[in-house]
């Protein structure tokens, strides 16, 4: 085990509420991510929740929380996956909207 990330532990997981019928908003931003990211992550899930959340996690790392910073549009959550498995990469025309 090593204290640097690497291409083997590069997981997503995105909770989503069942309640609030999130889970095609779930799937449509796991395909996003997936898309994005074809050949850097290792996992991508999605986790059943309850009582309002959606959550995106990498390697266990909260990237973005519902609760603190609103619905997120795709190219935020790229943003922050991308800092955290590929730093320093493009992501083409959604760096320009920054």
């Amino acid at each position: 085990m090593t204290d640097t990330p690497s291409a083997e532990s590069r997981r997503v997981q995105i909770e989503y509420c069942t309640q609030c019928r999130w889970l095609p908003r779930a799937a449509w931003l796991a395909q996003e991510l997936l898309t994005t990211f074809e050949t850097e992550l290792t996992e991508l899930s999605l986790k059943p929740g309850t009582g309002g959340v959606f959550v995106v996690r990498v390697d266990d790392e909260v990237v973005w929380d519902r609760r603190e910073q609103g619905f997120p549009e795709p190219t935020a959550v790229k943003r922050a996956v991308r800092d955290r498995v590929a730093p320093g990469r493009s992501l083409g025309h959604s760096d320009s909207s920054a």
